[in-house]
């Protein structure tokens, strides 16, 4: 079965560190990624740039409505996701636990559709 892991991050996370905390994140993210690579669940998946790059887009009425930034009242942002494909959702849950976000912020696992799902 296919499982989104999406990862959610503080904003302070996106945010410039100092060097030496700045090393230790990438390198615990870097340890993570190689691991669930190595694994063979990973079917795809990619960090984001961080959430004050992006634009957010909504149609109300015919009108378009264009916002810089997330849109959503979170303290949390989507940093980056991985679509896996794993046994069973306690599988995918055990790759959730394993990222680094989850101890700060926080990880949604969610089956995606597949031809097979519907």
């Amino acid at each position: 079965m296919q499982y989104m892991l999406m990862f959610y991050q503080p904003e302070s996370e996106f945010l410039e560190r100092d060097e030496i905390a700045s090393q230790a994140y990438r390198a615990s993210w870097m340890d993570y990624v190689g691991a669930i690579r190595k694994s063979g669940v990973a079917l795809n998946g990619h960090g984001l740039h961080p959430p004050m790059t992006g634009t957010t887009l909504r149609i109300r009425g015919d009108k378009r409505q264009v916002q810089d930034g997330p849109f959503a009242d979170t303290k949390e942002q989507l940093g980056g996701y991985f679509v896996i494909d794993v046994a069973d959702l306690d599988t995918a849950l055990e790759w959730a636990a394993r990222a680094p976000c989850a101890s700060t912020g926080g990880v949604e696992v969610r089956p995606v559709f597949t031809t097979s799902t519907m």
